[in-house]
């Protein structure tokens, strides 16, 4: 296996194929296996008292999750990482390890939606307080930051909405005020947006989507720097919040491809996207990469790439129309989720749960993934859903 000091000249597609792998102790074979089990035998009584193995017991590591795990903090830039099981478990570690009783958390208005349902429930009957803000408030966030703020919460795109936040900017006056930010970075991934080169101290990511990438795993990944690392490792200790080994396995194999993969993803992406905007019965294209979506300066000057995920508002339409467009699609399943290999359709609505922003698009708003099928084939399936939507407003 090769050391750190050698990965860290490769490009990041290189270390993608070879980061948290070690042949040489898993007798030869490529991948690490799966490593399922509770009980870590010692060889002596001092051994056992004293810790001194590599593992210890299940919820501390296993030789599979340890490969994704050292995998992901070198991907990430960061002092260490953590894997759970799911998403919103990683939303939910990362904020319980940095928050508690009397303390102010700052939240961006455009977050997903069941983070903002966690802070509403369980971290407000733990004596923590919420406030949303607009995500392009950038750097004004000193005006509403306390004695009491401990974490800037940030996600960027936000979600479904897709504003790009100034990450950087935020994160040098939360720093400079005492107060850790943290990060949704599951719609880049660290290969479009190196999370903690940019100033957050955990960032969180759904490895049910891109890292996953074939819709058949549910995973969370977080990753700190040096100040956020050591509480952030105590509290996933003290809950054993562990991911699956199958889960964990099956990621594993999915990072090898996941940049090629995200390529892909946007290039396909961003046909769609330039097709919708061209078309009559589309309003607004919300885009990180199209200059008419908010933020788009900050992608411009901080993301890499963009991946296969963005929103389009509609023409004003019937809610009956827009439902007979989306019924009769062919290629393009409902469903919530994203970062697989096929193509996903929603429509949403922020304005009933926006506290510091108003939402008001002025037409229906659907948010799109874009999978791996061809183009051609999705836009025909499109040409269709229009046709139906235009005969039935």
């Amino acid at each position: 296996m090769t050391d750190a000091a050698d990965r860290s000249r490769w490009a990041e597609r290189t270390r993608m194929v070879h980061a948290g792998r070690d042949p040489s102790e898993q007798f030869g074979f490529v991948n690490t296996p799966i490593y399922r089990g509770s009980t870590v035998l010692a060889p002596t009584m001092e051994d056992l008292l004293g810790r001194t193995g590599r593992f210890t017991y299940g919820t501390r590591g296993t030789p599979t999750t340890e490969a994704l795990e050292e995998a992901w903090t070198e991907l990430s830039g960061a002092a260490g990482s953590v894997l759970v099981p799911s998403g919103l478990a990683a939303v939910t570690l990362a904020l319980m390890s940095c928050l508690k009783a009397g303390d102010h958390l700052l939240m961006t208005d455009s977050v997903y939606r069941p983070t903002r349902h966690f802070c509403a429930t369980v971290l407000r009957n733990f004596g923590v307080e919420t406030e949303y803000y607009d995500p392009m408030i950038g750097r004004g966030i000193a005006a509403l930051i306390r004695p009491n703020t401990k974490v800037v919460f940030t996600e960027a795109p936000g979600s479904q909405s897709f504003e790009i936040q100034d990450v950087p900017g935020i994160a040098e006056v939360a720093h400079a005020a005492g107060a850790l930010v943290i990060m949704d970075n599951t719609w880049a991934t660290p290969f479009f947006f190196p999370p903690h080169e940019r100033g957050v101290d955990i960032a969180i990511e759904a490895g049910t989507k891109y890292l996953g990438g074939h819709s058949d795993l549910l995973l969370g990944l977080v990753s700190a720097n040096e100040r956020a690392w050591p509480k952030l490792r105590e509290t996933f200790d003290a809950m054993a919040p562990c991911a699956g080994p199958e889960d964990v396995f099956l990621a594993l194999r999915g990072m090898r491809t996941m940049f090629l993969r995200l390529k892909e993803a946007e290039r396909q992406a961003l046909d769609m996207a330039h097709w919708f905007a061209g078309r009559p019965e589309v309003k607004r294209v919300l885009h990180p990469a199209f200059p008419s979506c908010p933020g788009h300066e900050f992608w411009k000057r901080d993301f890499k790439g963009s991946s296969g995920l963005f929103s389009v508002i509609l023409e004003p339409a019937p809610e009956k129309a827009v439902a007979a467009m989306l019924d009769g699609l062919k290629l393009f399943g409902m469903g919530y989720s994203w970062g697989g290999f096929e193509s996903l359709v929603i429509p949403f609505d922020c304005a009933s749960y926006r506290t510091a922003t108003a939402w008001a698009p002025g037409g229906a708003a659907l948010r799109f993934q874009i999978g791996f099928e061809d183009t051609a084939d999705l836009k025909a399936d499109l040409e269709q859903g229009f046709a139906r939507l235009r005969a039935a407003c």
